[in-house]
């Protein structure tokens, strides 16, 4: 599940989204990958809520088109389908985008209603780091 607010934060309004994954009993480890922060595979570790479903919250700047993965246990790569849209990486899979815009609508494929395709600016959204590849 993926939430997106917009909120207060000091002098500036910024994206709040929180990141939550189902309950997954036999992960050591999940962790936010993206390029709002380099592509660092450590830096943004889920935690267990009290549902023990493993969950983020990041504040991240409005007006942009941030690529994120999620890096399991530190070796697989999994997507969020509840992302905005997605993006093709060098690796031959797709990263997942998250849109602060407040007025984004993502656009769905009937009659399936998967999301589809983002033609999105490659200068707003191309990381300095790709992760690795699946």
């Amino acid at each position: 599940m993926i939430e997106k607010g917009f909120v207060h934060a000091g002098d500036r309004t910024v994206a709040r989204v929180l990141f939550c994954l189902p309950e997954v009993m036999w992960l050591d480890s999940v962790h936010l990958v993206g390029d709002f922060n380099g592509w660092n595979l450590g830096s943004h570790p889920l935690k267990a809520n009290r549902q023990g479903c493993p969950e983020i919250s990041v504040e991240l700047e409005l007006g942009r088109a941030y690529q994120f993965r999620y890096l399991l246990d530190g070796e697989r790569w999994m997507n969020d389908p509840q992302a905005d849209a997605y993006v093709p990486n060098p690796y031959g899979s797709d990263n997942f985008l998250i849109v602060t815009d407040p007025q984004f609508v993502p656009h769905l494929d009937p009659p399936d209603g998967r999301i589809r395709r983002a033609v999105v600016s490659s200068a707003t959204t191309a990381p300095r780091h790709r992760p690795r590849p699946d």
